[in-house]
């Protein structure tokens, strides 16, 4: 059982992003199964209306189609890190991380929570996700071979308490796609990330951006897959490319039952939907 991020660095124009991930699909591995992430934005990369161009329909349109058919030719879970979907009767988008399974179905989705409206001193310097974007309301965890997938999009990872609650409703693998910049990136990614594995005994998955895109954007890369204790299994550093590693589900068990801290939590969750 196979866990592979794919690191992309995607630019505004949705075919010459889809040639690239056509270029990583083919290094995948041959074990099934196999459960793929693509990163946040990684049909485009680009402006509000560069988004709402874009923006489909949940369950229908020309990228969620390739992403269908990918699924099914490659025989893979195919996590859709994010990409824009419409919000019936608003002018704005969802920003959307979509689940196909192999028969090219799509199993659930998830609308990213929390949205990055923050300052950051690199060359682009203010960020306002809102402005093209509507927050979603619910977490949502699917269910797979590799168990209980529980979805997140990029900003999501510094709110932990949507990953207890992700764990609560049954998650073993979490998947963070992004496209986290790379002053916040080199600052804080990694902690972040085996912080919210450690302290939820769950495998991660965390598909990034790399590089320069249209627009001065840059991008931290250092994609990774991360095991429940903490460690890192896979890391791809600043250039695109594929990783993977092999899942365990042993693993999370003996993790979670010689520790097992979600029955020692004293506290309530604070999140509510």
């Amino acid at each position: 059982m196979q866990l592979v991020a794919l690191q992309l660095n995607s630019q505004v124009d949705w075919g010459v992003n889809r040639e690239q991930i056509s270029q990583q699909l083919k290094q995948l591995p041959v074990a099934r199964p196999c459960l793929v992430l693509l990163p946040e934005n990684f049909a485009c990369m680009g402006s509000t209306r560069d988004y709402q161009q874009l923006a489909e329909p949940v369950g229908s349109g020309k990228v969620q189609r390739q992403l269908s058919e990918w699924a099914k030719e490659y025989g893979i879970w195919l996590v859709a890190g994010s990409l824009p979907t419409l919000v019936p009767q608003k002018n704005k988008v969802h920003t959307t991380s979509l689940v196909f399974n192999p028969q090219g179905e799509l199993a659930g989705y998830y609308h990213k929570l929390h949205l990055f409206d923050v300052d950051v001193a690199d060359a682009r310097g203010r960020y306002r996700e809102s402005d093209s974007f509507v927050p979603g309301s619910l977490t949502q965890v699917i269910s797979s071979p590799f168990g209980g997938l529980g979805l997140s999009i990029c900003y999501d990872v510094r709110f932990p308490e949507l990953y207890h609650a992700l764990r609560l409703q049954g998650a073993d693998v979490i998947l963070v796609p992004a496209a986290f910049t790379k002053v916040t990136g080199q600052a804080h990614w990694q902690a972040l990330l085996q912080a919210r594995a450690i302290e939820n005994q769950c495998y991660l998955i965390a598909a990034n951006q790399c590089g320069v895109h249209e627009g001065g954007r840059e991008t931290w890369g250092h994609s990774m897959i991360i095991d429940p204790w903490g460690d890192i299994l896979a890391i791809q550093g600043t250039q695109t490319g594929v990783i993977s590693a092999l899942f365990e589900p042993q693993k999370i068990e003996n993790i979670r039952k010689s520790m097992p801290v979600l029955h020692h939590a004293r506290m309530k969750p604070v999140w509510s939907e």
